[in-house]
């Protein structure tokens, strides 16, 4: 692509603002390393933004584990069920069914959510001959969450567009385990809750021994890792656990709701910020992930029509609604091969705008790549500082999520930014964890079962 700066100034100088350089990512490292240790310490837990939360998942899979276990995994829109028989390492054996979430059970009484999630789980385990086998059953549960045991979860705030009634500071589990007595009709056992980052780590140890990460690029992002007992000073036994080893879960996406990150964030993520339903929370993952990066587009695309820049003369009503512009399209629109702008045309073709002109598209395209850059930078900075906490000379890590799943340079991106930064000291693989959520959640009901 010739000079971007040259040859659409205006976007250059909007999009110039979103570039993070070698200083600043070091600067986040640092940032995120004193958040992280604030979050592990007893006397400043309370006042922590990243909360780093004791999963109480001390064990790791051995690649041992064999039978039949359950999972339950609700982290957005859609919760699924699951079926999990581990035959050996090498096979697994997978039945599961999607359920959709409605608006009115997202925003609705608690009860009713996890009446429908009983009701769903019921009919899945009748149709699998599951139902009288009190079989162990792995909660993933993708929200913020403050455990006190390995079944016991409560919720910390709702994320995502979730607002159900009556669920923040409850057990989640119990509320489970309850719409299932309700119902009367089928026996599981719920053994353990988790969140999405601690079943893709969970999963990708089964086939990786050394796997000490799991990470989410997806609707949300979050990253948990393997920590030393002895620094979880909020785990109760943690001066005498004969366990050596905790998977924390950060929680980094609140990483910034105290400011830390301002120097960073530019007028359009002010925007997205006010703009959502939980503003001033969750800053890093607001310049991250899935949900608010085609927004953070859409901004700076209107920007640019209503000066005349972009698209000339050519207005559509799409451009003017709020989350229209789907992240989805910006993973379309890269996957582009040089020079052809396919894709881009097609995606501006759906939102109302009709063009082929190819500067304009690869303005677009410039655009989209900045933000997705952006985003795989800060990743990059999370997973550099987690991998100098642990300071380990190799390590895997597992990643799932549709930004990091999908997007046709995300992979290249991060492994380009984690190495720019670890200066090659650190030997890493960059493996996509198989359903972390589903297989991560059989597994942890596997170790626990034990």
């Amino acid at each position: 692509m010739s000079d971007p700066k040259k040859k659409y100034p205006e976007a250059y100088e909007i999009c110039e603002k979103f570039i993070l350089n070698k200083q600043h990512m070091d600067e986040i490292v640092y940032r995120l390393t004193k958040e992280i240790n604030m979050g592990l310490t007893r006397d400043t837990h309370p006042r922590a933004t990243v909360k780093c939360f004791v999963t109480y998942v001390q064990e790791l899979p051995t690649g041992k584990e064999r039978g039949k276990y359950l999972a339950l995994d609700l982290g957005g829109t859609n919760f699924r069920v699951l079926l999990v028989n581990l035959i050996n390492e090498k096979d697994i054996d997978i039945t599961g069914k999607t359920y959709a979430i409605s608006k009115e059970l997202q925003e609705g009484p608690g009860i009713k959510l996890f009446d429908f999630i009983a009701s769903c789980l019921a009919e899945f385990c009748k149709e699998n001959k599951m139902d009288q086998s009190n079989t162990p059953l792995g909660f993933t549960f993708s929200f913020p969450c403050k455990q006190v045991g390995i079944d016991n979860g409560t919720l910390v705030a709702w994320t995502k567009g979730f607002k159900a009634e009556g669920v923040v500071n409850q057990n989640v589990v119990e509320l489970l385990r309850d719409a299932i007595k309700r119902r009367g009709d089928f026996k599981v056992n719920v053994v353990a809750i988790l969140n999405d980052t601690t079943g893709t780590l969970m999963s990708c140890a089964f086939n990786h021994r050394n796997c000490k990460i799991g990470m989410i690029v997806g609707t949300g992002s979050n990253a948990c890792y393997v920590e030393k007992t002895a620094n979880t000073e909020t785990f109760d036994g943690y001066q005498n656990s004969t366990k050596p080893n905790m998977i924390i879960n950060c929680e980094w996406g609140a990483f910034g709701d105290n400011g830390v990150l301002d120097f960073i964030r530019t007028p359009y993520d002010h925007q997205v910020d006010k703009q959502s339903i939980n503003p001033k929370k969750q800053i890093f993952e607001k310049c991250i992930s899935g949900m608010y990066m085609g927004e953070l587009v859409r901004l700076v695309l209107l920007e640019l029509m209503e000066k005349q820049v972009i698209f000339k003369g050519q207005t559509s009503q799409s451009f003017l609604i709020k989350g229209k512009f789907d992240t989805s399209f910006i993973t379309e629109i890269e996957s582009d091969q040089p020079g052809s702008h396919r894709n881009a045309a097609m995606v501006m073709d759906r939102l109302g705008i009709r063009t082929n002109n190819e500067k304009d598209l690869e303005c677009l395209r410039f655009i989209c790549e900045t933000i997705s850059t952006r985003s795989a930078r800060l990743a990059a900075c999370g997973l550099v500082c987690l991998i100098n906490k642990m300071n380990v000379k190799e390590l895997t890590v597992g990643i799932d999520g549709s930004v990091y799943r999908y997007h046709p340079h995300y992979h290249r991106l991060l492994t380009e930014n984690m190495n720019m930064l670890l200066k090659g000291s650190v030997k890493f693989e960059l493996v996509l964890s198989e359903d972390g959520s589903g297989r991560g959640a059989a597994l942890i009901a596997a170790v626990c079962a034990k």
